[in-house]
């Protein structure tokens, strides 16, 4: 096994993410927070608007997507995702 195999390997491993859905007031919407493990803020997306570009793994803000509409205003969810099976989730 190369070097590229073991960096491969290990970019593809389960990655965490912790979520903060923020209330918007008045004419703001809410919007959720997607933090990397480093807390890092990576993405910020309105629930309702999923269709943006981000650096996020393919298919990973879609997933966020259905999780959207259950999480609670200013609580931090953290989630797993394992991008070989699409799978996420809630820790």
């Amino acid at each position: 096994m190369g070097k590229s195999s073991i960096l491969f390997a290990v970019f593809w491993a389960k990655m965490r993410y912790y979520l903060l859905k923020v209330k918007g007031h008045a004419n703001i919407p809410d919007y959720v927070q997607v933090r990397d493990a480093q807390f890092t803020l990576v993405c910020y997306v309105r629930p309702g608007r999923t269709d943006k570009r981000t650096l996020l793994p393919p298919g990973l803000l879609q997933e966020l997507s259905t999780v959207f509409p259950q999480l609670p205003y200013g609580q931090v969810q953290p989630v797993e995702w394992d991008p070989d099976r699409k799978i996420l989730t809630l820790l």
